[in-house]
């Protein structure tokens, strides 16, 4: 089998765009009705929205969980907006952000591990977990996550779900996109 991977030379919401359309386009596809999509300040969950209006898709999005920063940037009246459109917006626990859980630094590793493939697919696999945990998605159900790097969207995988508790069951079949990572301090790799 041969497939399309398509690499962007920026990181970035100057990619998000180009991430819709080939997510459109591998949706229909593969017959994908569910996406799973990070907005940190709702501007990508909107766009999406737009984007799928009158469509048969569902988006999933996963904000920030309340309490990671001092404040919360997603606006309550969007979660009401996607809402009345048919899509959900699920507030979980960022799995890979807590602070020695249970005194180990094992969801730092995972999430420094996933980032050697770039940020974008960090949180594709971190918000499919949420999105499952919370009762979204289905383990087992086959769905697309885009997640982006500091804004909008520049990664899109396919993927079949699984919760936190299972998440060795989590596969990445395909990879739609994502941006080509280079040795500079362009696309630095800091979680901070």
């Amino acid at each position: 089998m041969e497939e399309r991977i398509v690499y962007f030379e920026k990181t970035g919401k100057v990619n998000t765009p180009q991430v819709l359309s080939l997510v459109k386009e591998r949706g229909q596809a593969r017959d994908i009705r569910r996406v799973v999509l990070a907005s940190t300040r709702g501007e990508t969950a909107r766009t999406f929205a737009e984007a799928f209006e009158g469509s048969d898709i569902e988006l999933v999005v996963i904000p920030w969980q309340f309490g990671f920063r001092d404040t919360h940037p997603f606006p309550r009246e969007l979660v009401t907006e996607l809402e009345v459109k048919g899509h959900q917006v699920h507030f979980g626990t960022m799995l890979f952000h807590t602070d020695d859980l249970y005194g180990t630094k094992t969801p730092q590793v995972m999430a420094n591990l996933l980032r050697i493939f770039g940020q974008g697919i960090k949180v594709c696999v971190e918000i499919i977990m949420m999105a499952c945990d919370g009762g979204c998605i289905e383990a087992g159900e086959t769905v697309i996550a885009v997640a982006g790097t500091a804004g909008g969207a520049d990664t899109a995988v396919v993927a079949t779900a699984a919760p936190s508790t299972k998440l060795t069951l989590l596969r990445i079949h395909e990879i739609i996109c994502k941006p080509l990572l280079v040795s500079d301090k362009s696309d630095t790799l800091d979680p901070k």
